[in-house]
């Protein structure tokens, strides 16, 4: 009885301590970027592939307040395509990982628990198909944003790309469809993920995030819905329209 008392005060605890350190880490939104107010708003998409988040902008929105050259180059790179999914990860790991059934502990350990953390990298799909039928399995989340929270989220992952004389590394094909990687900015640890930097876009467009929440793409769709009012849906019906407001 007295081991069971221990355990439980230990859980105890230890669930206290996850949830201050839940409202610790929330960042909150910006009530004047979202949700949007101008009638001309902005759609992008969050697409939860299971083990993974990524996000899908058109590419007409790679132009314009808060594009550097990274942004430029890929906006004629993948001119072909009217939107593109944006993904960040371990370099190691995420290249070598096309699906959840591809999964190899020993890198994702190595990936979480490297000291200092390891180098990242962007893949960047160009979406001949809409969104929801190019990944008719992923939760996917459409989401408005106001013309300068999108110009806010166009300077945060143009600073997430890793330029070579003035333009973003090109480091090969990626995992699927008409896709690259690239070089990025950022380390990647347990305390920066995919889901992590997915979420900081948004944040940086406006949207209120939960950093503790985000670490798991379930946990990310959970925050979104909870904090911002915003819900993953499925179905051919539930395509996400990024033409228009």
């Amino acid at each position: 009885m007295r081991l069971l008392r221990r355990l439980g005060w230990t859980l105890t605890g230890l669930a206290a301590a996850l949830l201050a350190l839940t409202f610790w880490t929330a960042r909150p939104g910006d009530p004047a970027l979202f949700p949007p107010r101008d009638a001309d708003a902005v759609g992008v998409a969050l697409v939860s592939h299971g083990w993974h988040s990524g996000l899908v902008l058109r590419r007409e929105d790679l132009t314009g307040e808060g594009t550097g050259s990274a942004l430029r180059n890929l906006a004629t790179r993948f001119r072909a395509y009217d939107a593109l999914e944006f993904g960040w990860g371990e370099a190691r790991f995420y290249r070598a990982t096309p699906t959840l059934a591809a999964f190899d502990w020993r890198l994702a350990l190595a990936a979480l628990f490297t000291p200092g953390g390891s180098d990242g990298v962007i893949q960047v799909v160009g979406l001949a198909r809409p969104a929801r039928t190019s990944f008719p399995q992923a939760d996917i989340v459409p989401i408005r944003l106001s013309r300068q929270g999108i110009a806010r989220l166009r300077a945060r992952l143009e600073a997430s790309f890793r330029l070579i004389d003035g333009q973003p590394a090109d480091l090969g094909p990626g995992l699927y469809g008409p896709s690259l990687f690239y070089a990025a900015e950022g380390r990647f640890s347990f305390t920066h993920v995919c889901n992590h930097w997915a979420a900081g876009l948004l944040n940086a467009a406006g949207v209120p995030v939960t950093p503790v929440l985000d670490t798991h793409p379930a946990g990310l769709l959970a925050d979104l819905r909870w904090r911002a009012g915003l819900s993953a849906q499925a179905g051919p019906e539930a395509e996400p329209d990024l033409s228009k407001p």
